[in-house]
């Protein structure tokens, strides 16, 4: 289908239909060229159909017959390291809004009133995911940062005593650009820094390699992780008050016992009495201490669970 095919082909069937709905870029792109495109008549028409009925066949119309705009005004933005396809897909955003928003009674073709919708999504995108940490935030700023790049390449080629392996502007370059942008010449120097800082992955790339590292790896400071404060905090206080309330819940036989048992270490590190000492010691079997051993162990964990509940 070319240019000159009668644009009432649009309405033969569903408007979306002629553009796949999956596969890779360049399908869309040619698909979307092949679109016929609307005369100034068709276009009011449309427009006015939109507006005064809410004709979404209308809409679906005039978006499609500008899909190729959006194609390629996205291509001027492939220098911010971007997928096409998401800048494509911002821009048809910014032309749905375009659509939906213009008057065809003002007399301006839809093309010069939807170039300023696409470009303002896109922009928003990019400033949004070229890096995690926003780069521009006043109109200033986002001036300046659409137009640092540029700017440096026309000096560059402008200069013809220029290291051409230097990425950084001199002074008076810096100067020129706050000048022509009516920028502060420390918004330039910034801007400078920040667009050629990149970003750093905070997770490792790979997962193959049991040597991956990757910052993320050291950011965290583990002494003050939340969880591992409370967890050192909990032993703490087992190991000290938790164990002396355990062990005022028992008798006074089965409080030796477990002192005996866990609790004493003697000076050759061989530890407390054993259950033949103990049975010994007051007359009973050794299977007698460890059963006593036992519900005195389980009595003191029912007195901890209670105090930490």
């Amino acid at each position: 289908m070319s240019p000159s095919t009668p644009s009432s082909a649009l309405a033969v069937r569903d408007p979306w239909a002629v553009v796949p709905s999956l596969g890779n870029l360049d399908a869309y792109i040619s698909a979307v060229n092949r679109l016929p495109l609307l005369t100034q008549e068709e276009e009011v028409s449309l427009a006015r159909r939109l507006r005064d009925h809410g004709d979404l066949k209308a809409a679906g119309q005039l978006v499609m017959s500008h899909l190729r705009l959006v194609v390629s005004i996205s291509r001027q933005y492939l220098g911010y390291g971007l997928p096409h396809g998401d800048l494509i897909q911002e821009g048809n955003v910014g032309l749905m809004k375009a659509v939906k928003r213009f008057d065809p009674d003002q007399g301006v073709r839809l093309v010069s009133y939807a170039m300023h919708w696409i470009k303002a999504e896109i922009h928003e995108y990019i400033l949004k995911n070229w890096r995690m940490v926003k780069v521009a935030t006043t109109k200033a700023q986002r001036k300046l940062f659409f137009n640092l790049r540029s700017m440096k390449q026309n000096l560059k080629d402008e200069a013809t005593d220029i290291d051409t392996h230097r990425s950084t502007l001199t002074q008076t370059e810096v100067d020129t650009v706050a000048r022509q942008l009516n920028v502060k010449r420390e918004e330039v120097l910034e801007m400078e820094t920040r667009l050629s800082g990149g970003d750093v992955a905070l997770e490792p790339q790979t997962d193959d390699s049991e040597e991956s590292f990757a910052p993320i790896a050291y950011l965290a400071d583990e002494a003050s992780e939340p969880t591992r404060v409370m967890e050192a905090q909990h032993r703490d206080w087992l190991a000290g008050d938790g164990i002396s309330r355990a062990l005022d819940a028992l008798d006074a036989r089965s409080r030796r016992i477990v002192e005996e048992r866990w609790l004493k270490v003697n000076d050759d590190s061989s530890g407390g009495m054993t259950l033949h000492d103990l049975a010994g010691e007051y007359g009973v079997s050794a299977e007698r201490i460890r059963q006593i051993e036992v519900a005195a162990m389980k009595k003191m964990r029912k007195a901890l669970s209670g105090a930490t509940a």
